[in-house]
């Protein structure tokens, strides 16, 4: 049974979110601010976070901030009243999965909550995954080339994880976008040409005629193998 931390500073929003989704077979904890939510992260295991932006003193961005400086790979859902695209770059940026703008039907919620929790989370993922020089360990998030690490962000890191879970397969961008980054209208697909293309250029020899990470045109991606 998922184990979701509701954070929120309003104890009113925390037990609607905790109600609804008790009744939907999830077992619920709580925080009502920053550090309770950090404190609550760092003992429980935890297969989701709902957190909640404007916050007082330690807000919602310095949680995610906090706990991705940790190593905490929960998924993260960031809850907030600001639909600037601004603040759902910065929420990206930071380590989110998603991003729901209040006030929220409690449908969309749920349908954010079960698409999230469909993706393989750190404790589901292979102990390594390899191709070439470059050996990869998913629970760990870590990527090393030629027994060097090398730093992945967040995102670049879950890309390259994702296309060799798919190995040989094509992906379209429309759907790396779903299971990466998990946004209906943001970013768009332009920004998995970026990531892809940072790729490239830390593992491929010639980033200009790539030898993993194959570009299959009018279609997405496909990491070479079988």
């Amino acid at each position: 049974m998922p184990r979701i931390l509701i954070v929120d500073d309003e104890p009113e929003i925390v037990r609607g979110l905790a109600d609804n989704l008790r009744f939907e077979g999830y077992q619920t904890l709580a925080a009502t601010n920053g550090d309770e939510a950090l404190a609550v992260a760092s003992v429980e295991a935890l297969d989701l976070i709902l957190l909640d932006i404007m916050m007082p003193q330690t807000s919602g961005w310095d949680v995610c901030r906090e706990l991705r400086r940790r190593g905490v790979d929960v998924p993260i859902i960031m809850l907030t009243a600001r639909a600037e695209e601004a603040d759902r770059v910065q929420g990206l940026e930071l380590g989110a999965d998603d991003y729901l703008t209040k006030p929220f039907s409690l449908r969309e919620l749920l349908a954010r909550v079960r698409a999230v929790l469909r993706r393989p989370g750190p404790r589901r993922r292979a102990a390594a995954l390899a191709f070439g020089e470059v050996r990869v360990r998913p629970r760990e998030r870590q990527v090393f080339r030629a027994g060097r690490e090398v730093r992945l962000t967040r995102k670049e890191f879950d890309l390259l994880v994702y296309l060799l879970e798919h190995r040989g397969e094509v992906v379209t961008r429309d759907r790396l976008l779903d299971e990466v980054w998990g946004y209906e209208r943001f970013p768009t697909t332009r920004t998995v040409d970026t990531h892809v293309l940072r790729l490239r250029r830390k593992f491929e020899v010639d980033p200009d005629r790539p030898a993993w990470i194959l570009t299959v045109h009018g279609q997405g991606y496909r990491f070479a193998g079988p």
